[in-house]
């Protein structure tokens, strides 16, 4: 069974910086995009972020610059790293995967075809 669990969400302080997990059991990561979405209250919920097997990536707009996303192959896990965090960020995040190796994919299928996670959720303060 596919299966995605996330880890890593706490509470930080603006400028703070916190890093997500996600280990992956049930499919060949080969043939999958693992990445990060995310749902403030009241807000839609958007892609942040995501990895193919072969290393391509996607970021949005919002995180460029401050979030970096790495995977391990072997395990596998995929990493975000959120470096200067901003109350606006305040959100749950959710791993998700797709059966696609194009990043663009991901975002674009990953609400209606993808695998999820519970959810893990991120708080920062001002």
């Amino acid at each position: 069974e596919v299966q995605l669990a996330e880890s890593g969400g706490g509470l930080v302080q603006a400028g703070g910086s916190l890093r997500l997990s996600c280990a992956a059991s049930g499919f060949f990561w080969d043939d999958y995009t693992i990445g990060w979405f995310r749902q403030a209250q009241g807000k839609e919920r958007e892609a942040v972020s995501c990895i193919s097997s072969d290393g391509r990536t996607y970021y949005a707009d919002s995180v460029k610059g401050r979030f970096t996303i790495s995977s391990d192959n072997d395990k596998p896990t995929v990493s975000l790293l959120m470096n200067s965090l901003k109350p606006e960020d305040t959100a749950l995040y959710y791993c998700a995967a797709v059966l696609s190796s194009n990043p663009q994919t991901f975002v674009a299928i990953a609400t209606s075809a993808g695998y999820w996670g519970q959810g893990t959720q991120v708080t920062v303060s001002s």
